[in-house]
């Protein structure tokens, strides 16, 4: 996998985790982070392997995906300009338990791993926040969790639908049938039944990966109530680390 690296882009604090920290702490690793970009279908990191680097997006979204028998999968997180790809290894892990796929391309921040471990174990000011990141991305994997588990595929797709709107601050957007059912841990032919369920009550538009979401409203009605809470949760995070 290559990464293109532009020339200096933006400002690495526009990553709200890295711009919580105290400005000296900030100052102190802003020469070991490497701004790059990355593309859709970009894999950061691969479930159970060693981590190389630890990535802050900028304007980028990232899908964190749980791993069975090295096929099967399930989303169990976001991550966007709020968070990071690999809080896990700090301090003492050097590999992750999920995969990271690029779902929207943009640009982000790198390090490596073995620096950031190393920067995690020193610095009490990423400490704090890495611990109050890491209890909201477990928090939303649960509730996804429960959320597969329980309710119907119809809803779960609205509900990923609106939290990827949130994270994009956009109607419109491309998410292909084949990312969905990877995502939703159903077949593809599911969520094409899924998709036209909620383009036939008028909630969105669904043609060739292309989404526009017409009634935000009535979408998060068709959706379950792990929508708010996943919402709830997004909020809550962002506010901490303001």
């Amino acid at each position: 996998m290559n990464f293109a690296v532009p020339p200096p882009i933006v400002e690495h604090n526009s990553n709200l985790l890295l711009a919580a920290l105290a400005p000296q702490e900030l100052a102190a690793i802003l020469p070991l982070l490497d701004p790059v970009t990355v593309e859709v279908g970009d894999v950061l990191c691969e479930a159970g392997e060693p981590l190389r680097h630890v990535y802050f997006p900028h304007d980028c979204l990232v899908s964190l995906m749980g791993v069975a028998e090295g096929r099967m999968t399930l989303e169990v997180g976001q991550v966007g300009r709020e968070g990071m790809v690999g809080a896990s290894v700090a301090p003492d892990h050097d590999s992750t338990q999920v995969r990271a796929v690029v779902q929207r391309a943009g640009s982000a921040s790198r390090m490596e791993a073995a620096r950031f471990r190393t920067e995690a174990a020193r610095n009490p000011s990423l400490q704090r926040v890495l611990y109050r990141y890491t209890e909201a991305l477990l928090a939303q994997a649960v509730q996804i969790a429960v959320c597969s588990r329980f309710h119907v595929l119809e809803a779960r797709l609205a509900r990923s639908l609106l939290i990827t709107r949130d994270r994009l601050q956009s109607d419109k957007f491309h998410l292909t049938h084949e990312f969905l059912a990877h995502a939703l841990g159903v077949r593809r032919v599911g969520v094409t039944k899924a998709a036209s369920a909620l383009q036939q009550q008028g909630l969105i538009i669904y043609s060739r990966g292309n989404i526009e979401i017409l009634d935000p409203d009535g979408l998060a009605a068709a959706s379950c109530t792990c929508y708010a809470i996943v919402k709830d949760a997004g909020a809550q995070t962002v506010a901490g680390l303001r």
